[in-house]
């Protein structure tokens, strides 16, 4: 089997090398994989799945699919094509179809979630401060939508 790779779409190559920590920047990431797989979370959140037009070439590279296992996020692209398919086969190790299908579900959904990034990131200065405050509203959200409770169901 050839070596797997998660590939990023080319529009989308400098939204990604820009949330990466490095010399130029001060991005909220240590490595490409972690936006992909922060991406991925994200894209499935908001049930946005974007097909891959055209792929980047230079930076960010195709990632091979090991980085993302070293870093524990072979787990997220399991359970995300599990809840895409509904069809536990998709996470067999033996099946390279399956492996491609996995990685695609994964990079459409990155894909989709980094679309929504460039819209949250538009006209931000400090992109780890307008990360921080769209996760603190998102954990605000879930925590009032529990404390609101309908008794009028009782009645």
């Amino acid at each position: 089997m050839a070596a797997s790779r998660i590939r990023v779409a080319k529009d989308k190559g400098d939204l990604v090398q820009s949330l990466v920590e490095s010399k130029e920047t001060t991005g909220p990431f240590q490595t490409y994989a972690d936006v992909i797989a922060f991406a991925a979370a994200l894209g499935a959140k908001y049930k946005k799945r974007v097909p891959l037009k055209e792929i980047s070439k230079k930076e960010p590279a195709p990632i091979g699919l090991e980085i993302f296992i070293s870093r524990g996020y072979d787990l997220a692209i399991k359970l995300l094509a599990i809840a895409e398919t509904k069809d536990t086969k998709i996470i067999s190790t033996y099946d390279a179809a399956a492996e491609e299908e996995r990685i695609k579900i994964f990079e459409e959904y990155a894909n989709g979630g980094l679309e929504k990034l460039r819209q949250e990131l538009k006209g931000a200065v400090d992109y780890s401060e307008r990360i921080l405050l769209i996760l603190s509203q998102e954990r605000f959200k879930e925590e009032s939508s529990e404390e609101e409770f309908d008794l009028s169901r009782f009645l």
